[in-house]
């Protein structure tokens, strides 16, 4: 897919509870390499996957803003989510994912300078936590963002400033 063809295809839109099932799916999709290496009855996987997706939903609606939860669509479909909060001080990816099919394309970048562009306006920087194994940190880390903090063993929360 090259730029050319999605850039005028691709726009955002407020989640809504009837985007949950496509979530669910999306959520699963970033899942997939680590539960690969279990050895868990497909049955197991699912009940998994919608035990830690039903959990992190009410967590993102629970400590964040709602406001600006987006699904990302490419010619109306959903291909992928945009959650951002706006802090006072900060804006929160409190989350970004794309169906592998639309990874490494260019969208997840595209999103990126769009909210580049509005931290500059409003002078305020912009983070977002990140596992260390997920190699998504490795398109932060090109994008400009540099560690802030290391929440656990698990989480780093990095930053792009202005």
């Amino acid at each position: 897919m090259t730029t050319n063809n999605w850039k005028n295809e691709i726009s955002l839109r407020k989640y809504s509870n009837s985007d949950i099932p496509f979530m669910q799916q999306l959520y699963a999709s970033t899942r997939e390499s680590e539960l690969a290496m279990t050895n868990f009855s497909v049955e197991e996987k699912e009940r998994f996957i919608s035990q830690q997706f039903t959990a992190q939903l009410a967590h993102y609606t629970q400590y964040y803003c709602a406001d600006s939860f987006h699904i990302i669509e490419l010619n109306n479909q959903p291909i992928g989510r945009l959650f951002v909060d706006y802090w006072e001080n900060e804006i929160r990816i409190v989350d970004i994912a794309l169906m592998p099919q639309y990874r490494n394309s260019g969208i997840g970048t595209y999103y990126f300078e769009k909210l580049f562009a509005q931290a500059r306006e409003l002078n305020q920087p912009i983070s977002i936590h990140v596992e260390h194994s997920n190699p998504a940190k490795k398109l932060y880390e090109r994008l400009g963002f540099t560690l802030k903090t290391q929440t656990n063993d698990i989480y780093l929360l990095m930053q792009w400033c202005p």
